[in-house]
């Protein structure tokens, strides 16, 4: 189990309102997560969070597409694309963070799907699979190999960012109880299935260290 260690972070994914009740696109009892979060940013020396940050009339919107609804699919120049409710656009109260998450400790914050064209579900990458966030780079800059994630949704942006962290060779584990999943089709399954054959370690919150 990765511990605190100077050269351990903790990324913070996407603990914002619109994914938590109540949101546009609210993961089911999403902000459960934020007690167990906040621990960890208070063990954590280094804290990076992610933030989803969309222009108006994204194309990941099922609503920028005629006659397409919410978690349809839909091909992308990119390849395939779930079709979502508008969320998590920017400067809106749904894309500010959960009101009780301690994020002023964060040391980076990393939007992502700012380009109107492209969605972004990973920490490190574009839908593309190619064009880099430049979280890479910092933690590389700052010789941070070890990676604990944790946050929304455990299906998606998690996993995403959990199974490219693994490809770039950073040490990776997911904290499972402190992410909830959206659960497309069993998207969730699936998720776990990928990463723990990718070599990303699930635990709970009660394995880490204290």
């Amino acid at each position: 189990m990765t511990e605190a260690t100077d050269d351990s972070v903790l990324i913070v994914i996407d603990v914002q309102n619109d994914f938590c009740p109540g949101g546009a696109l609210a993961v089911g009892d999403g902000h459960e997560v934020v007690p167990a979060i906040n621990e960890m940013i208070r063990r954590f020396e280094h804290v990076v969070l992610t933030q989803d940050w969309h222009p108006e009339g994204h194309s990941s919107f099922a609503s920028f597409h005629e006659g397409k609804e919410p978690f349809h699919t839909t091909e992308m120049h990119y390849g395939e694309q779930t079709l979502w409710p508008d969320h998590c656009v920017q400067g809106t109260a749904g894309a500010d963070f959960h009101p009780e998450l301690a994020w002023n400790k964060a040391q980076l914050i990393i939007r992502k799907g700012f380009r109107r064209g492209i969605d972004s579900y990973s920490a490190f990458f574009e839908n593309d699979r190619t064009t880099p966030t430049g979280l890479n780079g910092y933690l590389r800059e700052r010789g941070l190999t070890k990676l604990v994630l944790a946050g929304l949704a455990t299906d998606f942006c998690v996993a995403y960012s959990a199974l490219d962290a693994a490809r770039l060779g950073f040490d990776t584990t997911v904290v499972m109880d402190a992410c909830r999943a959206i659960d497309l089709d069993g998207s969730l399954a699936a998720a776990e299935a990928q990463m723990r054959e990718a070599g990303v370690v699930l635990t709970e919150f009660e394995a880490l260290p204290a």
